[in-house]
């Protein structure tokens, strides 16, 4: 357990943390609870880039603790009226989608490694940014409604794009996916052709 897992874990720690926060109605300990695990998503991605220290098991962990964090939020800022439902159903659904497309390429021997696409990281970004713009605005009161309201139409654009690219790329990958050939089986040397089978008695 390296230093970039340590702190993606610690992220994880803060999903419950946070959205106990929200739903208490303290926003603004929440807006900076998410900066730390912000500031802990950049810390743990420098770290294992300067120094080396990718691991198998980071390479899993970081985009569970990505998508925890920003799921519960969505969700948790959803249900407590701040956000729309409409989103927060696109958000969820997105991914539950994503998922379900993979375990279903694995179930029927046709793996698929979804490599993450363009617009799914600027979706990300879009996400992170109106999660940070919505706790502060709740937390802080800085008049930032309009921008909430762009956010989020800008959100949910990039999330059925997002959605829509991934489902191509996967209908691509079935239609195309050719199974690897079988070995062919090894041909076994005849008895009595060659070696001690092939000894005769002489009479």
């Amino acid at each position: 357990m390296n230093i970039p897992n340590t702190l993606t874990l610690g992220r994880i720690v803060l999903v419950p943390l946070l959205v106990w926060l929200i739903i208490d109605n303290e926003m603004l300990a929440a807006f900076f609870v998410f900066m730390l695990a912000g500031f802990s998503d950049a810390a743990d991605g420098y770290l294992a880039k300067r120094y080396g220290w990718n691991t198998e098991l980071g390479a899993y962990l970081d985009p569970i603790a990505d998508k925890a964090l920003l799921v519960s939020i969505f969700v948790t800022l959803g249900l407590a009226g701040h956000i729309p439902v409409w989103l927060v159903i696109a958000v969820v659904s997105r991914d539950i989608l994503i998922v379900g497309a993979v375990v279903l390429s694995w179930m029927m021997s046709r793996p698929v490694s979804m490599q993450p696409l363009l617009i799914s990281k600027v979706n990300t970004c879009a996400q992170i940014a109106l999660a940070g713009v919505v706790l502060a605005e709740l937390g802080l009161g800085l008049g930032l409604d309009q921008l909430v309201w762009i956010l989020i139409w800008v959100t949910g654009t990039f999330t059925i794009l997002s959605a829509a690219a991934y489902f191509w790329a996967w209908l691509k990958h079935m239609a195309s996916y050719e199974p690897a050939p079988a070995p062919l089986p090894r041909r076994r040397k005849p008895v009595g052709v060659g070696g001690q089978g092939s000894r005769v008695r002489a009479s």
